[in-house]
């Protein structure tokens, strides 16, 4: 334990060290049932006296925040009182001038809000929640996974350095799974060759690195409204702005954008053409064209989104806009944790040009390279074919939720109105009478169902009368229950708005 002591100070090193301890106790960095250094080990470690230690240790263990164990040592307590003047009662004053600074500069960030939201109704007995996947899915293949780790393993003993390394000769990452990757996305109409894949930790990072590298402060980002409201995070973390083109059933109102691009064009274009976050609608064939024709005109690069693009249930298969793109406009990034587990964290982007080297660069400085394991891994697991059977099969399964979803909606709450999605996971309802889905949401914790609500994907952050379904985290018996709650939730929201 680094302990910071001053042994010429007029305040006595076992103090010093009980403050210390006490301190850290408070703030939540020594949980309970943490077990302190020895007196021994303590005092050899700091060049003090055992009895230092001792007398530190006892000022402790008075004020009820540590206790011994005969015969195993000082522990933290399970139970004690708060302390004046600790760190967790310190003061926006009380912080060096540098952090204060940060708070005068603070962006707001939504997704800390939302989770803040979902964890207080997450405490509730038996909730059901469209929110966010949260736990375990039998649809995971986990044992094949867990196979393909084996099988990465076992292959990489002919290869150690390349294996227990971090795969510096490599930063786009593991050249055979990028292979597989531009093989999988040329099967599915996007020409793509090896050399313009990089691997990534999850599409968000794309995102991120594609934003770090093209953007500045004060640069103006179209995007549709609404949109990923963790991408609206990152943009406005970047303290960009952000310009929202209205979405309908056939995706971003392309025909509204040519105005903007006249007057103040953007410097990056920001979609997701097909199942889009959050309204599941799929972007017309001639919208994709018409977007990617007035990128090149007004030269403004396209950032797709296409995070589960594959995940089809039904209808026509639209062009991805990087297959539309006749060189270099469009940058691609796809991902497989959606349809293989969240904590897998494998992404990818695809680009060419000199934006790609650009794009690795900033990817090196940002986390040197991905796990070169999991590259591994998930190219032994899609190489087999187990990707596509996997895919099938969840794609069944998720197009059994969503009809489930549908029908509950139609029988529990028919005076709202949603369009059934063809592919992706979920459904975006807006309620009647444009009542607030912000206020509805607690109602709706009431009765043991969670959703998001619809302001969290604009970019104005307004009260919004929307609000999002996913379909995908729950199997069809505890979907049917959790509509018929949101009805029940619904009918009590209404009565009370009645009242007012």
């Amino acid at each position: 334990m680094r302990i910071p002591i001053i042994k010429d100070s007029p305040v006595p090193i076992y103090r010093q060290i009980q403050q210390f301890i006490a301190e850290q106790i408070e703030a939540g960095i020594l949980v309970p049932e943490t077990r302190l250094p020895s007196n021994r080990e303590l005092a050899a470690s700091l060049g003090i006296s055992r009895i230092v230690v001792a007398n530190a240790y006892s000022e402790l263990e008075s004020q009820g925040l540590v206790y011994g164990r005969r015969g195993s040592g000082t522990y933290i307590a399970q139970q004690y009182q708060s302390l004046p003047g600790s760190l967790r009662d310190t003061t926006s004053s009380d912080w060096p001038l540098w952090q204060q600074e940060l708070l005068s500069h603070a962006w707001h960030a939504s997704h800390q809000e939302l989770d803040q939201l979902l964890g207080e109704a997450a405490n509730q007995p038996g909730l059901i929640s469209f929110a966010e996947r949260n736990t375990p899915d039998p649809l995971w293949p986990i044992e094949d996974i867990r196979k393909a780790l084996s099988a990465a393993m076992r292959s990489g003993q002919d290869d150690r350095h390349s294996l227990i390394g971090l795969g510096h000769n490599n930063l786009a990452g593991y050249f055979p799974l990028r292979e597989t990757i531009a093989q999988i996305l040329t099967t599915e109409g996007i020409p793509t060759h090896p050399e313009h894949v990089m691997i990534n930790s999850g599409s968000q990072q794309a995102l991120s690195l594609v934003a770090r590298v093209l953007l500045k402060p004060g640069d103006l980002v179209l995007v549709e409204s609404p949109t990923y409201n963790v991408a609206i995070d990152l943009f406005r973390s970047m303290d960009v702005r952000l310009l929202g083109i209205p979405v309908d059933e056939q995706g971003m109102q392309v025909e509204r954008i040519e105005p903007y691009l006249q007057s103040s064009p953007p410097r990056l274009i920001y979609s997701t053409p097909t199942f889009h976050n959050p309204t599941g609608t799929c972007m017309s064939g001639n919208r994709r064209r018409q977007l990617v024709a007035l990128a090149d005109r007004y030269n403004i690069p396209i950032l797709e989104d296409d995070y589960v693009g594959n995940l089809r249930y039904e209808g026509r298969v639209e062009p991805a806009l990087k297959a539309l793109d006749p060189g270099g406009r469009v940058i691609y990034a796809g991902s497989f944790s959606k349809l293989l587990m969240p904590s897998l964290r494998i992404g990818f982007l695809v680009a060419s040009g000199p934006i790609f080297k650009r794009l690795l660069a900033s990817k090196y400085i940002a986390d040197l390279v991905t796990s070169d394991l999991l590259q591994r891994a998930l190219r032994e697991f899609i190489s087999v074919g187990r990707y596509y059977t996997h895919l099938r099969h969840v794609s069944q399964a998720y197009r059994q939720r969503r009809d489930t979803m549908s029908e509950a909606l139609h029988q529990f709450f028919p005076d709202a109105r949603w369009v059934s999605p063809k592919g992706g996971g979920y459904i975006w309802l807006q309620l009647p009478n444009e009542l607030s889905s912000d206020q509805f949401f607690h109602f709706a914790v009431r009765e043991g169902v969670t959703f998001v609500p619809g302001s969290f994907f604009y970019p104005g952050q307004r009260t919004q009368s929307f609000l999002r379904l996913n379909y995908a985290v729950n199997e069809p018996e505890a979907i049917r229950e959790g509509v018929r709650r949101l009805g029940c939730a619904f009918q009590k929201f209404s009565t009370s708005k009645v009242k007012e």
